[in-house]
Order: structure tokens, then sequence, then C-alpha cells
């Protein structure tokens, strides 16, 4: 059994150029890994930061989970989720980020084969305008050529 694919951050692959990738764990409450696995999940505008060492994912989206108690009902959600990785890669993606202007971007969260919730970030490199329209000219080119194919 493979991974499962609960959201991806398709907004990323259009504006930025993924230059390396990284898997991640994170640290979420009960009821976030309940509302995620059911897919209630969104990463359009959020981004990896580091502060103190740590890696941290903002404005990531977990909606409320439908059946959660009343005794979370000041639940924010879209805190900053502190990111699990080992201290040499927070400190080599820091630096690449800081010296060279690259960004962090969450692109998608999956489940592992192990059961657990993971964030696969990209190392990206923000893509210019004519880039971006380079990139639609060729996928349209190649559903044309597809299409005539059939």
């Amino acid at each position: 059994m493979g991974k499962k694919i609960l959201t991806t951050n398709r907004k990323a692959f259009h504006d930025y150029e993924i230059l390396e990738k990284l898997e991640t764990g994170m640290v979420l409450s009960g009821h976030e890994v309940k509302s995620a696995r059911k897919s209630n999940i969104s990463l359009s505008d959020s981004l990896v930061r580091f502060s103190n060492g740590e890696a941290f994912a903002e404005n990531m989206y977990i909606a409320p989970y439908e059946q959660i108690s009343t005794h979370v009902s000041d639940y924010d959600s879209k805190r900053r989720r502190k990111l699990l990785m080992h201290k040499s890669e927070i400190n080599r993606l820091h630096s690449k980020v800081k010296e060279k202007g690259l960004t962090a971007v969450p692109l998608e969260v999956y489940v592992s084969p192990q059961g657990r919730l993971k964030l696969l970030i990209g190392l990206a490199k923000g893509k210019r305008s004519y880039d971006k329209k380079e990139a639609l000219k060729r996928k349209d080119i190649a559903r044309e050529t597809a299409r005539e194919m059939r």
C-alpha cells in the first residue's frame, strides 16, 4: 500500500520552480488529524518559516472536526504548526532560504504507509510571469498532441 495523498498545493507548482523536496512530520492535535484524514485541509498561501532553530508551517488551513467536543471552542484553524525535522535539515534549509533568496513551500499532505500524516515541503524559486505563461503554453501543446493521437 502506497501513500494516500490528502491535498496538494497546486498554486505552488504554478508560482514556483521546485528545486528540492523534503518529507517532514507535523505536530497536530487529535481532532486536527481526524479532520485532515477527511481531506479537510488546504495548503494554498501557506509557507514554511524558521525561528529559534525550528521550522513551522504557517497559514495552513485545517477545518475544525465536525464531531469535536465543546472543550475546544477556541480552535484556530490557521495556527502555526511545528514541523518535525532533524536539526541538520532545518539548518541546511534555513541557510539556503536566507542566502539564496529561496522559499520553503508546503507541497502536499499525505498519509505514509505507516499511517502517519506527512508534509512534503519544497525548496522553491519564484517564477516570473513570462515563465508561467511559457509553462501554460507547453501544457496546452501537450494536451493538443495527446488529443490528436487518440
